[in-house]
């Protein structure tokens, strides 16, 4: 069924594939390769960089440039590497690619941004609680039963929890 032109999404949940760090050091690899010292951060997020999590089989990647707004002193090495541009908010940028047979998201923000921070204490909280990533895993799990009009909705329904996470583990904006 489609609604306003566009076909509604599931998200299908796969089990911790310990490969997707490999897969993601490859991909570290050749952003370090293509922006060298323009390259200020680079830290696997999102929940293929949390061990034992469930997770969408795609890789989530944030790194720190110095001005996210100037496309042209990155975009053409970035498009070089085989990402395309997916999202352009002002002090974001959000690109697709690849590791092996994975998808990588791509999130350029300066280094010092509340977002870098924010996904980095929300991924440690992940790493090194079992009670929250509990809690995270069955939010998520509860999810995939829905259809979305698009992932952003799926993402957005999962705030509430991600937000509780966060408090818990001491983030003040």
């Amino acid at each position: 069924m489609l609604v306003n032109g566009v076909r509604p999404t599931t998200v299908v949940l796969t089990d911790y594939d310990p490969s997707w760090p490999v897969r993601y050091d490859e991909a570290a690899d050749r952003l370090r390769a293509a922006l060298g010292p323009r390259l200020r951060l680079i830290e696997h997020i999102g929940s293929t960089s949390v061990p034992g999590l469930i997770a969408k089989p795609i890789i989530d990647i944030v790194i720190g440039i110095d001005d996210p707004d100037d496309e042209a002193s990155y975009f053409p090495d970035l498009h070089t590497a085989g990402y395309q541009p997916r999202v352009r908010e002002p002090g974001h940028r959000c690109l697709k690619g690849s590791a092996g047979a994975l998808s990588v998201n791509l999130h350029c923000y300066a280094p010092d941004s509340t977002w870098v921070r924010r996904y980095l204490v929300f991924r440690d909280r992940l790493r090194t609680d079992p009670a929250d990533r509990a809690r995270y895993a069955a939010a998520k799990q509860a999810l995939t039963d829905r259809e979305w009009p698009d992932i952003n909705y799926y993402a957005e329904a999962k705030g509430p929890t991600i937000d509780q996470i966060l408090e818990r583990a001491g983030w003040t904006d």
